[in-house]
């Protein structure tokens, strides 16, 4: 097993949780905040970290590509600062990326997310390193599995998939 990282954020963590840990080869997930300035976040202080998750995956199982499509699958990429009815920097789509690899192949999917015309306006996922990422309360992991029934705003769009932009672009 080739164990890896990814950080990602789209807002509503419990939602993304529950998909993305479901996705064959992911060995682990936990929720938290990351990407801002407040160390030691909380749910009541988190300052300007996005609500996020923390992805452990095997790569010989799921590419981190394919992470990726599947993110931008289940979250509006396109609208700033905002998932479904919940508004604000907690609620940003960004993918924090670990070394130059995982930037370039985040660079890349977004683009073709773009070309691909699958959403109605840009993304504005923002691309950022890694810095720390601080757990979630107890009360915030596995939400979902928890309480099926809970509040989210992520869902996999039926039959998306992502194409990859023609070579010659």
């Amino acid at each position: 097993m080739t164990e890896q990282r990814a950080v990602l954020a789209g807002g509503c963590f419990w939602g993304m949780q529950d998909l993305i840990r479901k996705l064959p080869g992911v060995s682990r997930t936990s929720v938290g905040y990351t990407g801002g300035d407040v160390p030691n976040a909380t749910y009541r202080n988190h300052g300007t970290h996005a609500e996020g998750i923390e992805i452990i995956f095997d790569s010989t199982k799921i590419t981190y590509r394919e992470l990726l499509e599947f993110f931008f699958q289940i979250h509006d990429p396109t609208t700033p600062n905002r998932q479904g009815n919940d508004r604000g920097m907690s609620y940003r789509s960004a993918i924090y990326y670990l070394d130059d690899d995982q930037k370039q192949v985040a660079e890349d999917t977004i683009a073709d997310v773009n070309a691909s015309g699958l959403w109605p306006g840009k993304v504005v996922t923002e691309v950022e390193p890694v810095g720390d990422f601080w757990q979630a309360e107890p009360e915030h992991q596995d939400y979902l599995e928890r309480i099926p029934n809970g509040y989210t705003c992520h869902f996999p769009r039926p039959n998306w998939v992502l194409p990859k932009r023609d070579a010659a672009e």
